[in-house]
């Protein structure tokens, strides 16, 4: 049988406080470790927003690329709309080489034509090879300005999916665009096409 003092004992027992702290080094030694494994991932985790920016960049870009023009002569000339072959143009949308080379060349046809411009712009996809711009200036939005776009554009006919068409009548568009340690490259094709071929 126990006494009263004996009950109110057994009812006040509880944790010392060395084991309140030894309780709270455990815990504290298990939430260090979990940081330091979430840190690192969280760190290197692509934000979305950055990678979101960068596609819209990427596809406002390539689209507007896909849009123009792609027949045997440049839009300013006078038989784009009957010509069946470049010798026919006088300014040809092949720009006369086997490939587009590095950025800047082969220049827009005609001379003077500049992305943008009002009164003489891009109106074909072939002047658009090399081209570069950050993303400010591709979207009019000056909070992208830290990402970057390069244009390059190559013949792919005659192969692949486009055997069966001549090697300049295929055009592969690929958009780069890099910025707060994401990229992004979109890829468009464009084939030609004549406006007023018989048949």
């Amino acid at each position: 049988m126990c006494t009263k003092g004996q009950q109110s004992a057994f009812l006040q027992r509880g944790v010392t406080l060395i084991e309140l702290v030894v309780f709270i080094v455990i815990i504290s030694v298990g939430v260090v470790g979990l940081v330091s494994v979430t840190g690192p991932i969280v760190r290197s985790s692509a934000d979305p927003m950055v990678r979101k920016q960068a596609l819209a960049i990427a596809q406002s870009l390539l689209q507007e690329i896909e849009q123009q023009a792609f027949t045997f002569c440049d839009p300013q000339d006078a038989n784009v709309l009957t010509a069946l072959n470049g010798p026919a143009c006088t300014n040809d949308q092949n720009k006369g080489g086997a490939a587009f080379p590095a950025p800047g060349s082969p220049a827009p046809t005609p001379a003077g034509e500049t992305r943008g411009d009002a009164a003489n712009p891009y109106d074909n996809v072939a002047d658009y090879a090399g081209y570069q711009a950050t993303g400010d200036v591709i979207t009019g939005f000056a909070g992208l300005a830290d990402y970057t776009a390069s244009v390059s554009i190559s013949r792919v006919g005659g192969a692949g999916a486009f055997a069966a068409l001549p090697a300049d009548a295929v055009l592969q568009i690929d958009v780069r665009v890099n910025g707060r340690n994401e990229t992004v490259i979109l890829t468009g094709f464009r084939v030609r096409y004549a406006p007023n071929a018989p048949g």
